[in-house]
């Protein structure tokens, strides 16, 4: 089982740098180890071929594993556009544009997105993630 160190000193931001780092990286380990045991990630502009939620931890490593490890896109850069922290202070909502490219013809592409995070000591409880996923199809050809 990977590690998951001390979450409570995790502040909503950085769990978010994590997040993004652990996309960069293509690591499903490091993106799972940012969730509780019970966490929720939802897709609610989900389309054919793209899951609408992952229930649990391991839910999301599995999740993630299979498409991170079936996908030939690298992501090059997480463009951060904005994080905004809410009155909830276990909330945070975060926009950006993920850039890549795929190895066969080397197409650049560009996928905007939305994301909110509730983080309760440190780790995702929740999380909703709101891509658009006609780039992302458009980049898987």
């Amino acid at each position: 089982m990977p590690h998951v160190d001390t979450p409570a000193v995790r502040t909503p931001r950085e769990v978010l740098n994590r997040y993004y780092q652990a996309m960069l990286d293509k690591s499903p380990d490091d993106l799972a180890d940012l969730y509780a045991v019970d966490a929720v990630h939802e897709f609610p502009f989900t389309s054919p071929g793209f899951p609408p939620r992952y229930e649990g931890r391991e839910a999301v490593r599995a999740g993630y594993r299979a498409a991170w490890g079936a996908s030939p896109v690298q992501v090059q850069e997480v463009r951060k556009i904005a994080a905004y922290e809410t009155v909830d202070p276990e909330v945070i909502i975060a926009e950006h544009v993920v850039a890549g490219t795929l190895p066969t013809g080397r197409t650049d592409f560009t996928v905007p997105g939305l994301l909110i995070l509730h983080i309760r000591s440190g780790l995702i409880t929740r999380a909703r993630d709101y891509m658009d996923n006609s780039a992302v199809a458009n980049a898987r050809g």
